[in-house]
């Protein structure tokens, strides 16, 4: 013989914690299979009032970065911000990402901003491909340090970037790990020479490593 559970009905009028309101919304992402929830979609399939949401957190997108979740409906989203994001796809996949993948962490912006700047998915990609082929660098960093006197900024810029892992095809020049194909593999671009021995942050002195040989590796390796 079977029964089933009792379970506590919320009691009309309790007040909702923001943690409890936020639990719901991640519930839904969860349910959807997506890493953000439109409001007409949490009033289908959630707990509590969107509108409360929305009032309690200032904006529907306000509730959605509280949760975690990835902001929905985004509007003039700068350049770099839409690139840095495919950047990061292509880097976390080990190969040109897909449109479907933006509705998925790493990913923070969903589709709708791509096609509302560059008209479709696959224009959006061309478009990051032409600007991360670009030869052209911001100017060096730190040039004025009188303690450091470097030609560069620690941290490689996004076309670098790009190029460190074209040029190493995705994948761990330790090891040979690529996301591509093992899921799971997280790649990093890091210094030869490393940073704090006075390396310099240019193409020849960047490799790509997978996190567990960054990771493991000394400072006399690691930048």
């Amino acid at each position: 013989m079977t029964s089933e559970k009792f379970k506590l009905a919320r009691v009309s009028g309790q007040p909702v914690s923001d943690e409890e309101l936020l639990a719901d919304l991640r519930r839904v992402a969860e349910m959807l299979g997506a890493s953000t929830v439109s409001m007409p979609k949490y009033r289908e399939l959630g707990k509590f009032d969107d509108s409360n949401l929305a009032k309690r957190f200032g904006t529907w997108n306000s509730a959605l970065s509280k949760a975690g979740l990835t902001i929905s409906n985004q509007v003039n989203i700068a350049d770099d911000r839409l690139f840095e994001n495919i950047l990061t796809l292509w880097q976390h996949y080990g190969r040109q990402p897909r449109r479907s993948e933006l509705a998925q962490p790493p990913s923070t912006i969903s589709q709708s901003p791509y096609n509302r700047r560059f008209g479709s998915w696959s224009a959006a990609l061309e478009a990051f491909v032409e600007y991360a082929n670009d030869s052209d660098e911001a100017p060096p960093t730190n040039l004025d340090s009188p303690v450091l006197r470097r030609r560069t900024g620690r941290d490689p810029s996004l076309r670098l970037r790009w190029h460190v892992l074209q040029r190493d095809r995705f994948t761990c020049c330790a090891c040979g790990a690529s996301p591509a194909l093992i899921s799971g593999v997280e790649l990093h671009v890091d210094h030869v020479v490393p940073w704090s021995k006075g390396g310099e942050t240019v193409f020849e002195n960047l490799q790509t490593l997978c996190s567990a040989c960054n990771l493991g590796k000394s400072n006399v390796h690691s930048g």
